[in-house]
């Protein structure tokens, strides 16, 4: 019954991680009016890190995993960055959707590491999600393509790394201990190239405080952590289809926020990349499901 009651706490986690990461979009677009993505992501992380602090009961954590935290700190620098470079010149909608194909491009990256190829679902999957894609980010027209939506599909590249990392890290360490790691890298790398392409954008650090605050503390400190709790109880399908629910809650946020609206054309774009993304994971759980049907029939004819 516990590790039921973990899987069912996990999900309702992993919801409410999804619908805190669909509101940081909105921060991040407002907070991108005021400072340099490098400047935004160093203030975001470094009130991660004081979030957490409070929180820190030991110092000790497994040598083993140390170089492995401190890479899934590198690579959330990475996705944010591009993130946060990309959504200065495209909406938040937009952002959130073409984020979500991280979880298509999961299993491919799995496929090339264990070098077993993918199942053809997922490169249906995969090429369902990149029409979707074009029609979203350029209206189905390649002269309206916005360069910031070619940063958030390199972004998303990274935060599907991030997903797998966390997945094989997050039920070997502690999870305060693992989270601190990743922001203090990823605050630092943030810093220092801060200082050397943004340093003029630095005095606009007060005028985007309160989406400092939302993406540092909301998404940061209570979203990656509760990401990182969430995939040590949740399986991996299970965690990936309910995070693919921060892309309905940007879209929500950017029409409530920054009355932001899609055409019909990238409505339909919306609608296939979110349909890719639930035929990439519920594809393989039917499938197991009617295999597992079928042994039960076989063994109650034995």
């Amino acid at each position: 019954m516990a590790g039921k009651s973990d899987r069912i706490k996990a999900d309702i986690v992993l919801l409410i991680v999804a619908a805190v990461w669909g509101g940081g979009f909105v921060a991040q677009r407002t907070g991108s009016q005021h400072v340099g993505f490098f400047v935004f992501g160093a203030g975001r992380y470094l009130l991660g890190v004081m979030a957490m602090l409070p929180f820190l009961r030991t110092l000790k954590y497994p040598r083993k995993w140390l170089p492995w935290s401190i890479l899934t700190g590198a690579v959330l620098f990475g996705g944010s960055a591009l993130q946060q470079a990309g959504i200065k010149t495209t909406t938040a909608g937009n952002a959130a959707f073409i984020t979500g194909l991280y979880v298509v491009i999961v299993p491919i990256i799995m496929a090339v590491i264990t070098r077993k190829p993918a199942p053809l679902v997922t490169w249906v999957a995969a090429g369902i999600a990149v029409i979707g894609t074009f029609l979203l980010s350029a209206g189905g027209t390649m002269t309206s393509l916005a360069s910031g939506d070619a940063l958030e599909l390199a972004g998303a590249f990274l935060w599907a790394c991030h997903l797998i990392l966390v997945g094989k890290i997050s039920s070997k360490v502690n999870v305060v201990h693992f989270s601190l790691i990743q922001y203090a890298v990823a605050c630092v790398l943030n810093l220092v190239f801060g200082l050397i392409f943004e340093f003029s954008t630095f005095a606009g650090l007060p005028d985007a405080w309160m989406a400092l605050a939302y993406a540092g503390i909301i998404s940061t400190a209570v979203g990656f952590t509760g990401q990182v709790w969430g995939q040590r109880h949740a399986p991996a399908a299970d965690a990936a289809l309910i995070l693919s629910m921060e892309a309905v809650f940007a879209a929500l946020s950017g029409i409530l926020f920054l009355n932001e609206s899609f055409t019909l054309v990238q409505t339909i774009g919306c609608l296939m990349i979110f349909g890719a993304v639930i035929l990439a994971q519920l594809w393989p759980l039917m499938r197991n499901s009617v295999q597992t049907t079928g042994i039960e029939e076989v063994e109650s004819k034995l």
